[in-house]
């Protein structure tokens, strides 16, 4: 068995959400040597999100950003505001968006589906860079 853990920074983005599976798997010289395994990366933050979805038309990610403004808006009655008022939103949409996805790993490759990617949820707007903790499991030959 194998396996190795190791934390990437991802630079600030702009509030949205951006792939981020090209950083991952080129972060992960070892993956090579997975014949099969799995892939856990998680996120070390409250305010921002981790999950899997439409790889190739960047409106997609458009509307997730739409959709999440839409569904949990910046409020004057949300009382948590100690950083503004996309404070309380942000952790809102990181709890239903998620902090960590698992991905299969087979033959030194993610087994992500033809149009899946990573995306980072980015919640703030004035986003400071973002953690991510990857560990890598899987049999080698």
């Amino acid at each position: 068995m194998f396996w190795s853990q190791k934390e990437i920074n991802l630079p600030a983005k702009p509030r949205g959400f951006h792939l981020v599976t090209d950083s991952v798997v080129d972060s992960l010289s070892e993956l090579k040597r997975v014949r099969v395994g799995l892939l856990h990366v998680f996120l070390t933050h409250t305010s921002a999100s981790l999950c899997l979805n439409e790889n190739a038309d960047p409106t997609v990610r458009a509307d997730f950003e739409s959709w999440s403004r839409t569904a949990i808006a910046e409020s004057p009655s949300f009382r948590h505001q100690a950083e503004g008022p996309d404070d309380m939103p942000a952790h809102l949409k990181s709890s239903v968006f998620g902090c960590s996805v698992s991905i299969p790993v087979k033959d030194g490759r993610l087994c992500l589906g033809t149009w899946q990617g990573i995306y980072l949820g980015e919640h703030r707007t004035e986003a400071s860079s973002r953690r991510l903790i990857l560990t890598l499991y899987g049999a080698t030959d």
